[in-house]
């Protein structure tokens, strides 16, 4: 696809920075590139501009259990439907295959596309209660905390990865950006398969997102509008129009990549830095120019920039 690059293994963040607002921030300025540290990005906001945040929760539905002939299983629960689950299973499975979490019994009922279709006597709220938090296969070492997973905002649970360039908030730094007259916004968009996809293959899965009528209202009336994660333009694209974003609920499947036109009124993106030829990594050269991000990322690398999920962030700032 033209989106590769190569990432060396030791470049990828396997913990997140503490404090969480001391990771390096690149922004990409016009052709210009600044170093910083990311609680500086107060510097690049004022009074009237607008920061929009994806304040979905991380659900824990990654369960460990055993077959019924006694092997290891591990499920990751992506949907629901009526009395049945979505879910991706690691180890060998087939059609009628029984298994236990805890106590509880469950089937595979079926694949389909790529999922399989599984019963299990659990609500949601349950599966939570005994589940585990999911984080990137690329994250090798256990994960401490679990809030290290969870942005300090994160308020619906739905999602099965975290809005990752939000990790890097601390309540502390919300409140200095807000005390300086610019609007945090919070829309949802809960983050599902579609977001780890090749992009041939994300364009069939849905992902649910909520803009309020007040979330619309300040957005358009903001000077400047900088979108925090990929998550939260997919969100605000899904429901805008000719610059003007319109409070909606729905199942989005908006697939960006470049050549694409914005709809929305951002003026400025808050990105970490993805998988080469990854559906983020084609969102985000839409948005900033494919020649101005591989350069950002040439830079990154040379500079020890910490990628992905843990790593640190990037601001774009479009150019007029």
């Amino acid at each position: 696809m033209g989106f590769d690059y190569h990432l060396p293994k030791e470049k990828i963040a396997q913990s997140p920075a503490i404090p969480r607002d001391s990771c390096k921030l690149l922004v990409l300025n016009g052709e210009r590139i600044e170093h910083r540290k990311f609680s500086e990005i107060i510097h690049y906001v004022k009074e009237g501009d607008a920061i929009v945040l994806n304040n979905s929760k991380v659900m824990k539905v990654r369960l460990f259990g055993r077959k019924e002939t006694g092997g290891k299983i591990e499920i990751l629960i992506v949907g629901k439907r009526e009395n049945e689950y979505e879910a991706l299973i690691k180890g060998k499975i087939r059609e009628g295959t029984k298994f236990y979490i805890n106590e509880y019994e469950g089937e595979v009922v079926r694949r389909e596309n790529g999922k399989c279709i599984i019963q299990l006597p659990l609500e949601m709220e349950e599966i939570e209660k005994i589940g585990n938090m999911p984080t990137p296969p690329y994250i090798k070492r256990e994960v401490e905390k679990d809030e290290w997973y969870q942005t300090v905002y994160a308020k619906h649970a739905g999602s099965i990865a975290a809005p990752t360039a939000g990790l890097h908030f601390t309540e502390e730094l919300l409140e200095k950006i807000k005390r300086k007259g610019v609007q945090i916004v919070f829309v949802t968009l809960h983050v599902g398969l579609a977001t780890f996809l090749p992009p041939e293959r994300m364009k069939n899965e849905r992902e649910y997102y909520h803009i309020s009528e007040e979330a619309a209202e300040i957005i358009n009336s903001a000077n400047n509008v900088i979108a925090v994660g990929t998550t939260t333009v997919k969100a605000l694209e899904s429901s805008s129009k000719n610059g003007r974003v319109v409070a909606s609920s729905g199942w989005s499947n908006l697939f960006i990549e470049p050549g694409y036109k914005f709809q929305s009124p951002i003026r400025g993106m808050l990105t970490n830095f993805h998988m080469p030829n990854s559906s983020p990594l084609l969102l985000t050269s839409a948005f900033a120019g494919k020649e101005r991000i591989m350069k950002a990322y040439e830079e990154a690398l040379k500079m020890d920039y910490r990628f992905l999920s843990f790593g640190d962030v990037m601001l774009i700032l479009k150019q007029y």
